[in-house]
């Protein structure tokens, strides 16, 4: 199997990060459908992109959403890129409420697990398939304000981890990226003072993902991979 012999899942692909990945996947040859859960996702998703892939409303957080949508690819799952993910600054561990906490784990580490379960199983039935989560710099490299978030995103290389030792014998490949901070619209807004040029853009992140989701990086899993740009 390869890229034209099965669906790419690509959660969370609507957003500032998701559009240079699914571009750099469907540019890649890949057969790419998209998740979205509000309507506004979808409605500002590029329209040009949207001729070349498929959108499709999922709740990831559903036990059952992701599993519909795997059992509705007839060719089978090639690949799962999973970009669905929330960050928390600015919550000292003293003062922090637990929903927060509670809701980064949730965010980051559950729906992992969820879309990981949903795949998984049809992966190492076809004998074949790549999984490629997103960590974040933060999970190495920890800061004053960010447990929560930097918690949830080590937890999240421990699940990649354990899951590649699980099925690498089957030629299924799970790994994870570690982007610093993201060039993105909403970080831009967030940090105008910053010096973008530094950051990491969504386009370079696409390529390494779309790398990881090729046949040819079957000798690569357990992996995190840094992706800094020059932050």
């Amino acid at each position: 199997m390869g890229p034209g012999d099965g669906t790419t899942i690509v959660t969370g692909g609507t957003g500032g990060l998701g559009v240079g990945v699914v571009r750099a996947l469907v540019d890649a040859g890949h057969d790419v459908v998209v998740t979205w859960v509000v309507p506004a996702e979808a409605d500002h998703f590029p329209d040009d992109l949207r001729q070349r892939c498929r959108l499709e409303q999922v709740d990831v957080l559903s036990e059952r959403g992701l599993a519909d949508l795997v059992a509705r690819q007839a060719a089978g799952v090639w690949a799962l890129v999973h970009l669905v993910g929330g960050y928390l600054d600015g919550a000292p561990v003293a003062d922090m409420a637990m929903d927060g906490w509670d809701h980064q784990f949730a965010l980051n580490v559950r729906s992992t697990a969820l879309a990981m379960r949903a795949v998984l199983g049809v992966m190492v039935s076809q004998g074949a398939g790549r999984v490629v989560a997103v960590t974040s710099r933060a999970a190495v490299r920890p800061f004053a304000g960010a447990s929560a978030y930097a918690s949830s995103k080590s937890a999240l290389i421990t699940l990649v981890e354990a899951a590649s030792d699980e099925v690498r014998q089957s030629n299924v490949c799970v790994n994870c990226i570690a982007p610093s901070v993201i060039d993105t619209p909403g970080n831009r807004a967030a940090n105008p003072d910053a010096d973008s040029g530094r950051w990491v853009s969504p386009a370079d992140i696409g390529a390494v993902i779309a790398f990881l989701c090729a046949p040819e990086s079957r000798a690569i899993t357990g992996a995190m991979i840094p992706v800094f740009g020059r932050a």
